[in-house]
């Protein structure tokens, strides 16, 4: 793995000629994405993460918290004890630099022994997933890190409307994906591209049914502007 999205927060940190991402998946064209969105303070973020922020509590795990915005705001704003991680090292390392506390170079699925009160999975941290077929396993192990009082705070899209219609008016999908919501995702940042890889969107009802399949309640919290709401899952 390259880690070229924590390259790039590496090179936006700590001034070293940053450049915009490139981001392209296997249903939209390439898009921009410039790295200073990842460092948004809490008046920056979109309200979905502001409500986020609002109802975290007690102990929390930042789940592939990129930069560290989300983290730094409930540590330092809220003070709460917060423990950060990615998949990324050069992420990792921004945010010891920018003063968080606790932030591990781990992947969520590997932790064991730890409880906490809130987990939040913001900017679609669900599609760490990657594939529909793998939510059981992945909410099975979030709920296993989840205090018997606690709650999971996870953002993602309904992206049905990006795919056409045909002549009924029903929604044409590629028949290459068992579920309209995963897709294969590209990063290019300096002219190095990363190997493609899968990610999920999950429209809130396939996200209930999941939740509820595993032992879990969920409750569409808020609905954004542009196909997204933020969730929270709950011990049943």
């Amino acid at each position: 793995m390259k880690d070229l999205f924590g390259q790039a927060i590496y090179d936006y940190h700590f001034n070293q000629n940053p450049e915009d991402l490139i981001t392209e998946t296997s249903i939209s064209e390439a898009d921009d994405m410039p790295v200073a969105y990842l460092f948004r303070t809490y008046k920056e973020m979109p309200k979905i993460e502001q409500k986020a922020m609002q109802l975290a509590y007690g102990k929390v795990l930042d789940v592939g918290c990129g930069a560290g915005s989300h983290a730094l705001y409930l540590q330092n704003d809220k003070n709460l004890e917060v423990t950060a991680i990615d998949i990324s090292p050069k992420a990792i390392e921004v945010c010891l630099d920018r003063g968080l506390k606790s932030a591990l170079n781990v992947n969520v699925l590997a932790i064991e022994n730890q409880k906490y009160d809130t987990i939040i999975l913001l900017m679609n941290g669900i599609g760490i997933a990657q594939q529909l077929k793998k939510i059981s396993t992945f909410l099975k192990q979030l709920k296993n890190l989840l205090n018997p009082n606690g709650q999971i705070l996870v953002d993602s899209s309904d992206i049905i409307y990006m795919f056409d219609e045909d002549e009924d008016g029903g929604k044409w999908i590629p028949s290459e994906r068992d579920y309209y919501g995963e897709v294969s995702f590209t990063i290019t940042y300096k002219g190095e591209t990363e190997n493609a890889f899968d990610w999920l969107y999950i429209d809130y009802n396939t996200l209930q049914n999941a939740a509820h399949a595993n032992g879990l309640n969920c409750e569409l919290v808020i609905e954004g502007d542009n196909y997204d709401y933020l969730a929270k899952l709950t011990h049943l």
